[in-house]
Order: structure tokens, then C-alpha cells, then sequence
């Protein structure tokens, strides 16, 4: 958590690259601890049988001791999601930090798990544009859909327009590339959800370019 906290400091003095978001997103789109292991989130719901992606109980089950207290919120939110998108294929849980200045950035870190067993260290930053000032750290769960090999994850990621929420007293919203679909969890100290109309980059290496 410390170094996602200094790159959020970075994030806070490095607004101004923030210009240059509107012509980043269009091209992005044009291209398209100690946890329990309790398995990935399912992919396009048609396209997928439950054998392959994880019931709502084995994700907040996964979770469990990673976000302690307010277990009860992410599972009022894991219920919202699947009744929205159904069961996942893989799923994410890490910590972010970001700053934000009218616009901000956003860094994080955490461990890909999938239904066939596969565990990955995996890393996110990206651009943001809100309302809210200050930073923040928070816990997350990604539930992932659609997704069949850990490769596919390591792209660039929209915030879908109007889904961002409050459930359960965490923020929740979707994200999605031409394959895959996302649904951050984010609980701690404000949500940020004006943060996620941005987009994030998932990596296999952390780094402090958010572009």
C-alpha cells in the first residue's frame, strides 16, 4: 500500500497530462496477503456454463478476510452485479490509490485468480475525470467476465457510462474492452465514483505511466 500511496501523490502532481485523456480514450476504445482462493467471475453469461465461473458465494467467500468489516457491503454488491451480469469467470482482489484535481489518477495492485486455477499478479493505473479533490486508498474486488486466458486482461478498459453506484456503502461500476467486462468493488475512505469515467490499464509489471 505504501507504493500505491506514492504513486497517488505522483497522480496529484501530474494532472496537467490530464489533457491529452479525451484523444487516449478514443483510441483505447478503437482497439477495443493472504486470501482464500474462491475463484474467478464468469464470463459472457450466454457463452458460459457454471462449471467454468464462480457462484456469489465462493467470490465473497474469496474475499472474506481481505476486506474484513465490511464483507457484508461487497456481498450486497457482489449480489448487485451478478444479477446484472451473472456469474464471472475470473475475479481480482488488490488495494488503489488515487489523487485527484477536477481530473485525477488512479494506481493498484492485486492477484488474478481464475476458475481453472490460474493465480497472477497483475497492476492497474489510469486517468480520471471527476469532481473531487484529495486522494484516496481503498480494497477492490474485480469481478471479470468473459475472460479464458490471463493475457486477455492486459489491456485498456472504459468506464461504462452511467454505471456507476453506491452499494452497500461501496462504489461499484462496469468497465469493458471488445472482449471483456469488468466490475471494480471499491470500498474505504470515498469511493471516487466520478473517477471511473476515465479508464484503467491492466499490466503484467507495475509502472508509473498511466497512459
Amino acid at each position: 500500500m505504501k507504493r500505491i500511496l506514492a504513486l497517488a501523490a505522483f497522480a496529484s502532481l501530474s494532472i496537467t497530462a490530464l489533457s491529452t485523456l479525451s484523444g487516449l480514450e478514443n483510441r483505447a476504445f478503437a482497439r477495443g496477503a493472504d486470501i482464500d482462493d474462491g475463484t474467478s467471475y464468469s464470463s459472457r453469461v450466454d457463452d458460459q456454463s457454471d462449471a467454468g465461473t464462480y457462484s456469489a458465494d465462493e467470490i465473497v467467500h474469496g474475499g472474506h478476510q481481505w476486506f474484513g468489516n465490511t464483507t457484508k457491503g461487497v456481498a450486497q454488491a457482489v449480489e448487485t452485479v451478478f444479477s446484472q451480469a451473472g456469474r464471472p469467470s475470473g475475479y481480482i482482489i488488490g488495494e488503489e490509490a488515487s489523487g485527484a484535481f477536477f481530473g485525477g489518477l488512479r494506481y493498484g495492485e492485486g492477484t488474478l485468480f481464475m476458475k481453472d486455477g490460474t493465480r497472477k499478479k497483475i497492476y492497474w493505473q489510469g486517468p480520471s475525470v471527476g469532481f473531487d479533490l484529495g486522494g484516496n486508498g481503498s480494497r477492490v474486488l474485480v469481478l471479470v467476465y468473459n475472460i479464458s486466458r490471463e493475457h486477455q486482461i492486459y489491456d485498456r478498459f472504459i468506464g461504462i457510462e452511467g454505471s456507476a453506484y453506491m452499494v452497500g456503502g461501496v462504489g461499484v461500476n462496469f468497465q469493458s474492452n471488445e472482449e471483456l467486462k469488468l466490475a471494480p468493488i471499491r470500498t474505504g475512505v470515498g469511493a471516487r465514483l466520478g473517477a471511473n469515467v476515465g479508464y484503467l490499464k491492466y499490466t503484467e509489471y507495475p509502472t508509473i505511466n498511466p497512459f
